[in-house]
């Protein structure tokens, strides 16, 4: 994650359902565009067990290999769409109605059997100027995810801000994969007031 910009001494739930709301059709659709494509393993293997990949549709713009473009390392300030993201016209419209600065982008996909252990990511939070947007693209009633110990249940087309630098752990105990259109932003003021 790039530097964090300063964010004052405001404090934000651990939460926080936005309001905003993503057609869920649209968002399958656009996922299935991408069927042909391979999904990477996500480079933290002792957090999961299972499948727990992604797709890169914005990384940094020094990112030349797949498993680079997951993720935002230290100190990257410039991001680019990838061609993923030319294939997925919703997608595009979805990330087109966040206001605020829009660093990654990436689909992340829990497969049905697979855990995410309980893991902290540092910088992931508003208070550090940060926040990770996430939009279920598919989901089932097996998924569990919790932070602080408590469930927060998300449902495809919904919009959730997580803190997720607090401990939080996920689960799909269902029959179908977990898909989320997973975006990293900048705190600004559009975004804080989303967030109360």
């Amino acid at each position: 994650m790039a530097t964090a910009p300063a964010s004052g001494e405001r404090h934000y739930p651990d939460r926080v359902r936005l309001p905003l709301a993503f057609d869920p059709d649209a968002l399958a659709a656009d996922l299935a565009r991408l069927a042909r494509h391979d999904w990477i393993a996500h480079f933290v293997r002792q957090n999961y067990e299972g499948d727990w990949s992604a797709l890169p549709l914005r990384a940094h713009a020094g990112a030349s290999h797949p498993v680079q473009m997951i993720y935002s390392p230290p100190g990257a300030t410039a991001f680019v769409d990838t061609p993923l993201l030319a294939e997925t016209p919703y997608f595009r419209d979805v990330i087109a109605v966040f206001r605020c600065p829009v660093t990654c982008v990436r689909l992340m996909r829990l497969a049905a059997g697979s855990v995410i252990r309980e893991h902290e990511d540092n910088d992931l939070a508003a208070e550090r100027g940060w926040a990770r947007i996430h939009v279920p693209v598919t989901t089932n009633p097996g998924v569990e995810f919790f932070l602080n110990g408590e469930p927060v249940t998300m449902r495809a087309g919904e919009a959730w801000y997580l803190r997720l630098s607090d401990p939080h752990r996920a689960a799909n105990r269902g029959e179908t994969d977990r898909v989320h259109l997973v975006i990293d932003a900048q705190l600004d003021d559009w975004l804080a007031a989303m967030l109360g």
